[in-house]
């Protein structure tokens, strides 16, 4: 693992942890609201992405027949992976959430926590590797 590759993978969890932090500013500050609102919405979900990322790039995206955009593969496969992390973020926060309400113990910082908790659990986690397609047949049906 490159440097690089590291700094990507520990950024959601220093913005959890970040944000978690953020909630010691004062009630209106904007600093706070930003810091809150930027994990909530990517940080859970790029690191639970982040450990699917080489099945994901499996298959690639294909363009149309003609191909006047070079990088419409890298494009598509780009904005894919980033509306993925948005949504399984907010699936994250709604289902932490939804469990907190029901065990009557729903409060922004626990919250915060649990899911700092959970994006650097998946920060940590190895990479699931990528299988190769299967090859079938023409006819079959599998």
């Amino acid at each position: 693992m490159t440097p690089q590759d590291l700094v990507v993978r520990m950024l959601p969890p220093f913005a959890g942890w970040l944000a978690l932090a953020a909630l010691a500013l004062p009630g209106g500050s904007p600093l706070r609201g930003a810091a809150v609102t930027v994990f909530l919405a990517a940080g859970p979900g790029a690191a639970l992405i982040g450990l699917c990322g080489p099945a994901l790039r499996v298959r690639s995206a294909r363009g149309p027949v003609e191909r006047r955009d070079p990088g419409f593969a890298r494009h598509s496969d780009l904005l894919e992976r980033t509306m993925l992390a948005v949504f399984v973020s907010i699936a994250a926060v709604m289902t932490v959430a939804t469990v907190l309400i029901a065990t009557h113990t729903f409060s922004a910082q626990r919250v915060l926590l649990a899911l700092a908790l959970l994006t650097t659990l998946a920060a940590f986690c190895p990479r699931l590797r990528a299988s190769p397609p299967s090859r079938t047949r023409k006819g079959s049906v599998l």
